[in-house]
């Protein structure tokens, strides 16, 4: 049996979830339940989901929602490919690359080595809100 990064069987790590995650989740919980063993995801009759399976529902979702042009694209071409946007997401969004490291489990390295190009571009938003403060700190009273 293959485990997460390589943890223990019964290891585990703190993923904290924002506020509007939460709310979307238990809203999805309160709709379909759980299986009885706890897991969000299952079959119709409450089985194990096949890897398969997945790849199959997600093919079909992306054809669904995406536009012919984003389908024939690598966006989101699997299901991890949303971890990637995630973290993208949090460091464009001005989160903490340290705290960003510490949500998606990887080490701080990792984290710039992987999402260089997203830390590149937010450097003008960190330009401007640097001077912002400094006009704000060098103002006359």
């Amino acid at each position: 049996m293959r485990h997460l990064k390589a943890r223990a069987v019964k290891d585990s790590r703190p993923v904290p979830i924002p506020p509007h995650f939460v709310r979307l989740l238990r809203q999805h919980i309160a709709a379909y339940g759980v299986a009885p063993d706890g897991r969000l995801f299952r079959t119709s009759r409450g089985g194990l989901l096949q890897e398969t399976g997945y790849g199959e529902v997600w093919a079909r979702a992306r054809k669904e929602v995406l536009t012919e042009r984003e389908h024939a694209s690598l966006l989101a071409r699997r299901p991890y490919d949303l971890r990637h946007a995630g973290v993208s997401f949090w460091l464009s969004s001005g989160v903490d690359p340290m705290e960003c490291a510490r949500r998606a489990g990887h080490t701080i390295a990792v984290l710039f080595r992987v999402y260089a190009k997203v830390l590149a571009q937010t450097q003008q938003r960190a330009n401007d809100r640097i001077d912002a403060a400094l006009r704000e700190w060098n103002e006359p009273e």
